[in-house]
């Protein structure tokens, strides 16, 4: 049998006020499947997306990426392995150009000079952004610094794509560009966003979250559909 690549069981964690933000949380995530995990603000999303690059340690429960447990001797390998990228793209930019930008996962992986250069021809190429390695990050659009983001954690060739609020604060243009440029991409995907248009263009799966708990897990049609489910999770269906 193929080995999941990702199998989160019964994740639970607390802020260290005492408030959960997640309860008992389960899922997982196979070859070929984009996973959109939608509900309110504050229901938990950006806290397990967190987790699963082992920023946050959950009090219960464990979590695998590639059949790998997410321990301490594992998370070199696991942060390979599941590349997030921010909402902000300025959380992730913070070098000189934007060659400097997209080499440092590469680098610090140890590749040569001539892989770096490779790695980062090629993300660049898959973001649409050749050309653009000498340029300065920050005087670059919300859209292109967002493309040169996602260039950062493709360079590094994760397994997993993650992704929190990718479409946030661009415009339809934008946002429509950023859904053809992921449709491009084989790796499968965990997107958190609002944006139920998003979810309804890319996603295999849909789950919902609300206070720390899934709520409902299923296919896209059962769950735009269910216009209770949605309301009753402060959550708007796409317009079609």
């Amino acid at each position: 049998m193929a080995v999941k690549i990702l199998a989160v069981r019964g994740l639970s964690y607390s802020y260290p006020d005492g408030q959960t933000a997640l309860r008992d949380v389960s899922f997982g995530i196979d070859e070929g499947e984009t996973l959109a995990v939608i509900g309110p603000n504050g229901a938990g999303k950006s806290t397990l997306l967190l987790h699963l690059v082992g920023l946050l340690s959950a009090a219960a429960g464990s979590i695998e990426v590639l059949g790998m447990p997410l321990k301490k001797e594992n998370l070199k390998n696991i942060r390979r392995a599941v590349g997030l990228v921010f909402q902000d793209p300025d959380d992730q930019l913070f070098c000189p150009t934007v060659f400097d930008d997209v080499a440092f996962g590469p680098l610090n992986l140890g590749l040569s000079s001539e892989e770096v250069h490779r790695a980062v021809e090629s993300a660049l190429a898959m973001v649409g952004m050749t050309g653009a390695a000498k340029r300065t990050s920050h005087h670059l659009s919300l859209g292109e610094r967002k493309r040169i983001a996602l260039a950062c954690v493709l360079a590094s060739s994760p397994s997993l794509l993650v992704l929190d609020e990718p479409s946030a604060n661009l415009d339809p243009g934008g946002k429509w560009e950023l859904v053809e440029l992921l449709r491009r991409l084989d790796a499968p995907k965990i997107i958190v966003t609002h944006d139920l248009d998003f979810v309804s263009e890319l996603a295999t799966r849909v789950m919902v979250m609300d206070r720390g708990e899934v709520v409902a897990l299923g296919g896209v049609g059962e769950i735009l559909s269910d216009h209770k489910l949605l309301a009753a999770h402060r959550l708007r269906r796409p317009a079609g």
